[in-house]
């Protein structure tokens, strides 16, 4: 298994950028597809990002396409999520997850399927 630990979170005014990085140890983290997910108004989780465990295919909330890149470096056990275009809307705790797959191409963005969590990173965009 692999244990996913957020980082980068931080206060930011609206407009601005922040990169959120996620690392998990295990030598397994090449087969995780990851993403990452916020609370949000009625929901226990929205689904933000996430990647397949190849890299090669992604998948975004409506919300945040076109302003936020989700990207992996297997090699550093890393999986990123670029954000920019800030808005006070984004502010919420951000969750990295993980969860074994099969298909290198497959990409998850249901939460319930989701296995593994991070503890999260805060972030707050300012107006």
């Amino acid at each position: 298994q692999v244990q996913p630990v957020e980082s980068g979170g931080g206060l930011v005014q609206a407009g601005g950028s922040l990169r959120l990085s996620c690392s998990a140890s295990g030598r397994t983290f090449s087969n995780y597809a990851m993403g990452w997910f916020r609370p949000a108004p009625g929901k226990e989780r929205e689904f933000v990002a996430a990647i397949s465990w190849s890299g090669s295919n992604t998948d975004y909330a409506d919300s945040v396409k076109g302003r936020f890149t989700i990207s992996r470096d297997n090699a550093k056990n890393t999986v990123y999520l670029q954000m920019n275009s800030l808005k006070p809307e984004d502010t919420a705790v951000y969750y990295c997850a993980a969860v074994l797959t099969w298909d290198p191409s497959t990409v998850v963005a249901a939460p319930v399927a989701y296995e593994l969590w991070g503890q999260g990173t805060q972030v707050t965009v300012s107006s």
